[in-house]
């Protein structure tokens, strides 16, 4: 039972490594390559776990050998637009000027159902509102609406104002984080500063999210399970 348990281990810790080292796609967005080598790394590594007479060095070298081929394909890919559109293919417009191309959903073997799901999850219910629609290579569908049925933007109602960075959370469950202090600007010091103006401490916030010096939002702790609501302060 510890041999399996070690084993078991050292597999989950190989794995991670691997994925990790794969990129960091959702398993929604892989390419037929990535998701191919996903398949066969998880069947590989289920073989020296449930067989102890398979050596563990017999189930690591295949499932690091696929991941070695993997990025080396993603290099290739990345290198050579051919060797991108073999692995990967090539994206399809199913819809163009608002008309639906049949015969590419028949070669796609995309129904009407499919279609009509795909732009569903797009916020669309009718084609009558789709000027353009395209199969990306991950089978994911992307819609582009009509100009009528577009939202309207604040470049539209002509109102001006700056773009900034959303707000990033600098204290989470009572630790600072040092990367989004950093991407900030703003030092521990500043924190250290405005947790002594509203006369707290760092473990006594739940999360603190800052756009700016002089912009932040604070959420306290709540101290008791009778402590109804979020303690808020709110500086902007």
């Amino acid at each position: 039972m510890t041999v399996v348990f070690i084993r078991a281990v050292i597999l989950y810790c190989v794995l991670i490594f691997s994925v990790r080292l794969m990129g960091k796609r959702q398993i929604g967005e892989l390419q037929p390559s990535e998701l191919a080598i996903t398949i066969l790394i998880s069947n590989i590594a289920t073989l020296p776990v449930e067989d102890l007479s398979i050596p563990l060095i017999t189930g690591l070298l295949p499932v690091l050998t696929l991941v070695c081929l993997d990025v080396l394909m993603s290099w290739l890919s990345v290198k050579s637009k051919k060797m991108r559109g073999i692995v990967s293919g090539e994206p399809v417009i199913i819809i163009s000027d608002g008309k639906v191309d049949q015969q590419k959903l028949y070669n796609l073997r995309f129904t009407t159902d499919d279609l009509m799901e795909a732009i569903r999850t797009q916020g669309i219910f009718d084609l009558e509102e789709v000027q353009f629609a395209v199969v990306e290579t991950t089978g994911r569908v992307s819609v582009y609406p009509k100009f009528k049925n577009r939202p309207v933007t604040n470049e539209d109602m002509n109102i001006k104002n700056s773009s900034n960075d959303p707000p990033a959370v600098v204290v989470q469950d009572g630790k600072v984080m040092k990367s989004s202090l950093k991407r900030l600007g703003l030092g521990e010091e500043w924190l250290q500063k405005i947790l002594s103006e509203n006369d707290l401490h760092e473990t006594d916030i739940f999360i603190m999210t800052a756009e700016t010096a002089g912009k932040y939002r604070i959420i306290k702790k709540e101290l008791s399970k009778d402590c109804k609501g979020e303690k808020v302060i709110d500086k902007s």
